[in-house]
């Protein structure tokens, strides 16, 4: 890797030379690919951080200000890749027990998770204000973090947990009143 001239192949890959981009991607992918796998993302993601740099690289208007450095260019801009599907990822919360889309569910499934909701909702529209607002929050589409429920609540962070665990235990004690119970 060393004894290549990376100046002279970038220039010649920005001119459109295939066999310079070819030369570049053989030789720097597997560097480039290690970085990916370092962040113990699957061969899938590895390989999407891996095209995603090297198309970074072929949309930079003028090329590199020092070529020679390519390699740490790389390196750098794929760590950053990785790091934005892992931030991706962290947003999305798989759930094995989700309930089938409204196309496959029966009218009287729909019908009963309609009027949970409803029951739902209403007795937390019967909790005080504080724990009202709590179960609003957590509920959001959003995702908001503890932080930002603490926020919006203006109280400190450590505090949500506690919150929380008292919200829920007061909706679900109502719950059981009107006769539902936890199962």
């Amino acid at each position: 890797m060393a004894e290549l001239d990376f100046g002279e192949l970038l220039s010649r890959a920005a001119e459109g030379d295939e066999v310079a981009w070819r030369i570049l991607v053989r030789a720097l992918s597997a560097l480039v690919l290690r970085i990916a796998r370092s962040y113990r993302l699957g061969e899938a993601d590895a390989f999407d951080v891996c095209q995603s740099t090297w198309l970074k690289l072929a949309q930079l208007p003028t090329g590199l200000r020092d070529p020679a450095r390519l390699p740490s260019w790389l390196a750098t801009t794929a760590r950053r890749q990785a790091l934005r599907i892992l931030t991706a990822r962290r947003r999305e919360i798989p759930c094995a027990d989700q309930e089938p889309h409204d196309a496959e569910r029966s009218p009287e499934a729909a019908t009963l998770t309609v009027e949970r909701d409803r029951v739902l909702w209403q007795t937390i529209e019967r909790l005080p204000e504080r724990h009202r607002e709590l179960m609003h929050l957590l509920a959001d589409p959003a995702g908001l973090t503890h932080v930002e429920i603490a926020a919006k609540l203006g109280v400190a962070p450590g505090t949500i947990g506690p919150l929380r665990r008292r919200a829920l235990d007061r909706l679900r004690r109502a719950l059981e009143a009107q006769g539902y119970d936890h199962a």
